[in-house]
């Protein structure tokens, strides 16, 4: 058997369903063209992604493999690579729609086999008696508790691979048919290197490990920074889901609290799942004609970190600095986004689809219409989260804020959470808010009223 290893989603060796299917192998990965003309020539994600595949290379190569770097369309890859007589490809699925018809395309140039990796569960594993999707979280993880075995957990091992005979010097650029060697560099795809803040996955587990325990309760707070940080690891594919899985199943063993991070797991498998079972999403309200109202001026101040709210600017100027942004935050800002400013969510999912290291697209869209009320869930449209409040509850002595907006660094906590102080007293370098909460979440009720009925 003579096969393509398509690398996308899975930029590692180890647990590699992959490197598990034998005969002569030629491994691939592609800088997607279709993918990266949106993108800015310093998007992080780009330097992320290339200093991950020059690993991947070191390590394939260490097994007695390589990588073979392409720059172009998919489509235009697999037609020159089609007339060597591959059998198949094989490459770990993915669910939204450009992915979905990429692969499509792909299947009609060669023979395609999608490996499931990415998520716990299977698209089609986890369904309701009559063989549809579930719509509510709850009753999917019930019945993803009773389906998950010892199997979703099973590592994947190596197979004997013979290294299909091939140049895999520098990147090989096809485009309109033509092919050209580029030099293995950043900026021969177009773009320059980005600085990011980055540690090896095993590092997060460990210290995960010391937090199982307070996990459910101090992931809320950012600046306990509670949370795994395993995501970008997730959605690139540099540490195996599986291998989260087994090290969880030993904690467990040894006594340590671990339901709330697997629900966490499984919640990223719901919201992909939702999207491969309802593909409209990505674009679309699920319910609702909300649209939003369209204020370049509103959208700009925010995008900017300039809303006068502090754990609001804290939040985007934290996204713009480094490329992440605290959960709990996220939920607070998208709401203020699409609640307070009235604007469009598919605005706020483009901002933080363009700025988000570990963006994933079934994530961030879900999330963003769970905020909005528009989604599948039954997030009420009237539920709207007080920014001051929020910040109150979860960020009391202002460390978060503090950090990300230096200005504030000499107003105490106790000012910081109190709009009426904001709106009455100017700070240096500090804007005043933008509106007053309580009127814009009136006004906001008020405009999603009458679009429901």
């Amino acid at each position: 058997m003579r096969r393509i290893l398509w690398f996308r989603r899975d930029l590692r060796v180890e647990d590699n369903p992959l490197l598990s299917l034998g005969g002569e192998v030629l491994p691939i990965f592609i800088f997607d063209t279709n993918i990266l003309k949106s993108l800015r020539e310093d998007d992080r994600r780009v330097s992320f992604i290339f200093s991950r595949v020059l690993k991947l290379k070191q390590d394939l190569q260490a097994k007695g493999l390589d990588l073979k770097l392409f720059f172009g369309s998919p489509i235009e890859v697999f037609a020159a690579l089609a007339p060597l007589g591959f059998d198949e490809v094989a490459a770990s699925g993915d669910y939204d729609a450009y992915a979905r018809q990429r692969d499509l395309e792909v299947s009609r140039l060669l023979h395609f086999r999608c490996l499931n990796d990415t998520y716990v569960f299977s698209f089609d594993e986890v369904l309701k008696a009559d063989k549809t999707p579930y719509l509510l979280f709850t009753p999917f993880y019930n019945r993803a508790r009773t389906l998950f075995s010892a199997e979703h957990m099973k590592a994947c091992s190596f197979a004997r691979q013979q290294l299909f005979p091939q140049d895999y010097e520098g990147i090989t650029q096809i485009s309109q048919g033509k092919e050209k060697l580029l030099a293995f560099q950043i900026t021969s795809i177009g773009f320059t290197q980005q600085t990011f803040l980055y540690e090896a996955p095993e590092t997060k587990l460990q210290r995960l490990k010391q937090r199982l325990d307070s996990y459910e309760t101090h992931r809320n707070f950012p600046s306990l920074q509670g949370s795994s940080g395993l995501s970008i690891d997730l959605r690139f594919g540099t540490i195996s889901v599986r291998e989260v899985l087994r090290f969880l199943s030993t904690q467990e063993k040894a006594g340590l609290q671990t339901e709330a991070f697997f629900r966490q797991l499984l919640f990223r498998d719901f919201y992909a799942y939702l999207l491969y079972h309802f593909p409209r999403i990505e674009k679309e309200n699920y319910k609702y004609r909300f649209k939003g109202v369209q204020d370049p001026e509103k959208y700009e101040a925010f995008c900017k970190g300039e809303t006068g709210v502090p754990l609001i600017d804290a939040g985007v100027k934290e996204l713009l600095q480094r490329g992440t942004m605290h959960n709990r935050v996220r939920m607070v800002c998208a709401s203020f986004f699409t609640k307070d400013l009235l604007l469009p969510w598919q605005w706020g999912e483009a901002f933080f689809a363009e700025h988000l290291l570990d963006y994933d697209a079934a994530s961030n869209i879900l999330s963003w219409q769970w905020s909005a009320g528009t989604g599948i869930d039954p997030q009420p449209y009237f539920r709207i989260f007080n920014p001051y409040l929020q910040a109150k509850k979860f960020d009391k002595e202002a460390l978060y804020i503090k950090t990300f907006c230096p200005a504030l660094k000499e107003i105490s906590p106790k000012e910081l959470h109190n709009e009426e102080y904001l709106l009455s007293h100017a700070i240096a370098d500090y804007p005043k808010p933008i509106l007053r909460h309580k009127e814009a979440a009136a006004a906001a009720l008020a405009y999603f009223k009458r679009q429901v009925v």
